[in-house]
């Protein structure tokens, strides 16, 4: 029954409060520079994705996910590279289509079930003297790779051994409301502020499929997913989206022991992005509920943060468990 019954994440005081916890380590982190190299994928439908990698000759590679609209070079992400890095790993981190710093070369961009592009990443990765043992995932790269996880276990990479994710939406209609909660304000404006300019941006390159006259009804999150994101990546609406796409509905049929670990405190998420019947009743889905951290938080003093030390340990204590 992988239902952490305890958490070892002890923050400060200061970090204690739901908000310094989200907002300062993206404000105040740095993180020193990794020696990535950029390698781009062509996909099937003549777009691209492109990957920022650690190699370094290690055993085996982590792929990392970030969250919505973020890209491989957060402070969370590089922080994460790091620490796997100077444990030998080499690490991957998974840009979604039009988060490189670059346009893609369709209308539509990423969402947060967009596992086809995430199998191609790491088909394109896995290498018989490189395998990919671990997916590490933020926020709706958590989501992603749990969604990847269960909806079809016979189609996983085989090398895969464990997977641990952070500060998870695994409703996504639930954490949509949530986002439209007066508290949340600043948050939601951030987030429509970059999708807005990213759509207006898509607008000027496919003008015959954006309607940009649409953006001025956009309001909330769930609005731009209405509008936008749904009708773009082939869903009827944003209903339609939340229901395919939300990765609870698939925790349950996981083959590969994954870890999720949400703050209690977090303020993006509702009850049920804390699945504890489904962990107390899996053998391969473990949740984790620190009191304190915030969204995508979990800061400690002294250089790695404890998210990345809790992934690592996860990740190393499976890898111990299938070798044989």
């Amino acid at each position: 029954m992988p239902l952490v019954s305890s958490s070892t994440y002890q923050p400060s005081r200061l970090f204690r409060n739901a908000q310094v916890a989200t907002t300062l380590p993206t404000l105040l982190r740095r993180v020193p520079a990794l020696p990535l190299q950029r390698k781009r994928i062509t996909t099937s439908d003549g777009d691209f994705i492109d990957l920022d990698c650690l190699w370094q000759d290690g055993p085996a590679t982590v792929v990392l996910c970030h969250g919505l609209e973020g890209n491989a070079h957060r402070q969370y992400m590089t922080g994460m590279a790091r620490a796997f890095g100077r444990r030998g790993w080499n690490v991957v981190g998974y840009n979604y289509r039009g988060c490189s710093g670059e346009p893609n070369h369709k209308p539509y961009c990423y969402h947060s079930g967009a596992t086809d592009d995430l199998r191609l990443v790491l088909r394109c990765v896995d290498r018989a003297d490189n395998p990919v043992r671990a997916l590490v995932g933020f926020s709706l790269g958590g989501n992603l790779i749990l969604k990847y996880l269960g909806e079809d276990t016979q189609a996983v990479l085989p090398s895969l051994r464990a997977a641990v994710t952070f500060s998870v939406p695994v409703n996504l209609a639930e954490t949509t409301d949530m986002m439209a909660r007066k508290e949340n304000w600043i948050y939601s404006r951030r987030f429509l502020k970059k999708l807005s300019a990213k759509i207006t941006a898509k607008a000027e390159l496919f003008p015959r499929d954006i309607d940009l006259s649409l953006l001025s009804q956009v309001k909330s999150l769930e609005n731009f997913d209405n509008l936008f994101t749904a009708p773009l990546s082939g869903f009827a609406d944003a209903a339609d989206y939340y229901r395919q796409c939300s990765a609870l509905q698939f925790l349950s049929a996981l083959k590969i022991p994954a870890l999720l670990v949400s703050a209690m405190d977090d303020p993006f998420l509702g009850p049920t992005c804390y699945p504890r019947d489904i962990a107390r009743a899996s053998e391969f889905f473990h949740l984790e509920i620190p009191q304190h951290g915030g969204h995508v938080g979990f800061r400690q003093a002294g250089g790695e943060y404890w998210s990345e030390r809790r992934a690592v340990e996860f990740v190393e204590q499976q890898l111990a468990i299938s070798s044989p």
